[in-house]
């Protein structure tokens, strides 16, 4: 300023100063009337109705804004702005406490913050929001309850995972709620709440009655062949599902495939499941029960993708032909030996590189011829065996996909219609898929902690075509 005033004299620096902080003051005042009719505008909100923008101009009020504030609030426009189940019952006090602050929360776009407050004051994320009946079984880190939401009345399950103050939640708990956070379907167990206190972490899903192990007990190790043609479509979907999304169950049993008295089936307990997405150049071996851990695992593999799901399906569709397991090894050695008794013990041409694995050629097994799979699966028709067999391959990369399965002219007579449904659909929506009516069912079904006999277990009216 003092160099200008040198040149120019100081009365003009001084006028030339004024004019210039009068231009920066007009600029100031035009961006933010600009910004304030921006942010006036109602901003657009993610797929799950949350944003972390919120409007703070009320100068303008929209007759959308006047009928909201006029409005009585209503527990479905709750339910909807917070995208709860529209079974919940909300607090009784909780209404009258959302009348005060409703309008506001509902004519603007909603914070991820404020969202986690209300779910919380409605009851989410606390132990007291549900009750335990039935203790159904218990593992090295976790117990699980059958359980009452408060909230809905319904029966749950809680998994309730023991903390240890210097190891924390195990990894099996973490890579669980990560990976069923994001799984949204029909045929997948669904995580209905997250319970966090000092001493456990417990998982709130929902409750299905009984696995397809028991299911199989229920029978008589004799499941309808119409009735296993639906449970391993409904496998199928659901596999398939989650290896589109790179995602890797890697512990595929009987136990972990929930069934409830519909007949949906939903795979469950996602402990082992991995994103294949993650980086990583190998994983570990000691994955899947060993009945139906696939060939290539037993023999050290680490270099796996969703192909170590499918030969675990082939293991559960023979035992829900036969009744019994495929290959009941004890050790890995024993578990080989069976599966090159029936397959044939593979050689160069059949398993390339197969030769050159070291525990290959330690065990020196028998040479085995492979034995025809029909002989094995009576109930089973061509286009089943012709299935079974494309799951059961050495190679991974040669067994069927679950995508391509569900293709299969062994699933032509359920229609087309199954194949195009969306994925939070059930099966069961489409009045053509019920499921068949069982010859025997020793045992009864439980229903909310109680014993009793139901006629609709293991049974449903027989199946139409259209």
């Amino acid at each position: 300023k003092k160099a200008w005033k040198s040149r120019l004299g100081s009365s003009r620096v001084d006028t030339l100063a004024t004019l210039y902080l009068c231009f920066i003051r007009v600029c100031v005042c035009d961006s933010k009337s600009v910004f304030s009719e921006i942010v006036h505008e109602d901003a657009k909100m993610n797929s799950d109705g949350e944003s972390d923008l919120a409007s703070s101009s009320d100068d303008v009020q929209s007759p959308v804004r006047v009928r909201l504030r006029n409005k009585k609030i209503s527990t479905e426009d709750i339910n909807k702005r917070l995208s709860l189940p529209a079974d919940i019952r909300l607090p009784d006090d909780y209404l009258e406490k959302f009348s005060v602050i409703g309008p506001a929360l509902l004519e603007q776009p909603i914070s991820r913050r404020l969202r986690r407050v209300s779910l919380s004051e409605i009851g989410f994320g606390k132990l007291e929001t549900y009750i335990k009946l039935d203790k159904l079984g218990e593992g090295t880190y976790a117990t699980v309850y059958k359980g009452c939401s408060k909230l809905t009345e319904n029966l749950v399950a809680l998994k309730e995972i023991r903390l240890e103050h210097e190891e924390g939640a195990p990894c099996t708990a973490i890579r669980e709620v990560s990976l069923l956070k994001d799984l949204k379907h029909a045929n997948i167990v669904t995580l209905h709440d997250i319970i966090h206190t000092q001493k456990s972490l417990t998982l709130v899903f929902e409750y299905l009655d009984k696995d397809l192990k028991q299911y199989l007990d229920d029978c008589g190790n004799t499941i309808h062949i119409h009735n296993v043609k639906l449970f391993l479509f409904q496998l199928l979907r659901g596999l398939s599902y989650c290896h589109r999304r790179k995602v890797l169950h890697r512990d595929l049993k009987p136990q972990n495939l929930l069934i409830n008295e519909r007949g949906e089936l939903k795979l469950a307990d996602f402990g082992l499941a991995r994103a294949k997405s993650i980086p990583t150049k190998t994983y570990s071996n000691e994955v899947v029960t060993l009945w139906y851990r696939p060939p290539d695992i037993l023999l050290g593999s680490t270099d796996y993708s969703t192909h170590i799901d499918m030969w675990g399906v082939g293991c559960i569709f023979y035992e829900m032909v036969t009744g019994r397991p495929l290959f009941p090894g004890s050790t890995v050695e024993e578990e080989l030996h069976f599966i090159f008794k029936l397959l044939g013990t593979p050689t160069e041409k059949s398993w390339p590189g197969v030769s050159s694995n070291k525990d290959f050629v330690t065990f020196n097994f028998p040479q085995y011829r492979a034995e025809r799979l029909i002989k094995h699966t009576p109930r089973l028709s061509t286009e089943g065996v012709e299935l079974l067999s494309a799951f059961l391959q050495f190679e991974g990369k040669k067994r069927k996909s679950a995508e391509e399965a569900m293709k299969h002219s062994y699933f032509s007579d359920l229609g087309n219609r199954v194949m195009s449904l969306p994925d939070t659909s059930s099966i069961f929506s489409l009045p053509e898929i019920q499921l068949e009516k069982e010859a025997a069912r020793p045992t009864a079904w439980r229903d909310a902690g109680e014993s009793h006999t139901q006629d609709g277990v293991c049974e449903v009216v027989t199946v139409t075509h259209t």
